[in-house]
């Protein structure tokens, strides 16, 4: 298992390995802000298996398995379906930045095109990845190597399987190059935003094609 705040424990290399962040957007939580997610997935040699992402305050869940992704209310699972109609676009402002000060998240609310486009939202928690998914917001964007990360993997994994649109900061695939985050409940949304960061970068790096 690897916790945020236990580390790693368990065999070192072992073909399972439990990813848990058990609050994520604690500063949320200690000012009583009610966003805040529980955070859990299951590796299974180089892919997520199993993963789920907790509102204790909403009383939701979302989880996902064998390429299915569902919210549970009430003990009922319905089908999360991906939407861009919110036009909200939540950015993570929070660090690690290691692509600074190539790329900095925050001029993306500063950005004409992207307002023109967009709304953007400061959730401070990756609750709001689960709601790519889920048909909430339109996208996520963020930066750092979320290789195995316990605050990344459950959602990405729960937008994966509702069908969005799933890649690094620059388009390429996802945990490869520059790393970062760009997820989208649909392609258009994507390559928006997509062209939208990499007007940051140095003219020689491009985006990369993707398969939806």
């Amino acid at each position: 298992m690897v916790g945020e705040e236990c580390g790693h424990t368990g065999a070192r290399f072992a073909d399972r390995t439990w990813l848990v962040d058990p609050l994520c957007g604690t500063l949320n939580y200690a000012a009583r802000t009610t966003l805040v997610a529980v955070n859990v997935a299951l590796r299974t040699g180089s892919g997520i298996t199993v993963a789920a992402s907790a509102d204790p305050f909403a009383q939701e869940l979302f989880w996902a398995e064998g390429g299915r992704a569902y919210v549970r209310r009430d003990g009922v699972d319905e089908k999360l379906a991906p939407s861009a109609d919110s036009r909200l676009v939540d950015v993570n402002l929070d660090q690690p930045f290691p692509n600074s000060p190539a790329f900095r998240a925050v001029q993306l609310l500063a950005d004409a095109e992207f307002a023109e486009q967009f709304r953007p939202r400061v959730v401070s928690t990756t609750l709001a990845v689960a709601w790519v998914a889920a048909g909430r917001r339109a996208a996520y964007v963020t930066d750092g190597n979320l290789q195995d990360s316990v605050h990344f993997a459950s959602g990405i994994a729960l937008c994966q399987a509702a069908g969005c649109v799933v890649t690094g900061i620059h388009g390429q695939p996802l945990h490869a190059g520059a790393g970062g985050l760009v997820v989208a409940a649909d392609e258009v949304t994507h390559a928006a935003l997509v062209a939208i960061v990499g007007r940051q970068f140095p003219l020689d790096v491009g985006s990369v094609p993707v398969e939806p």
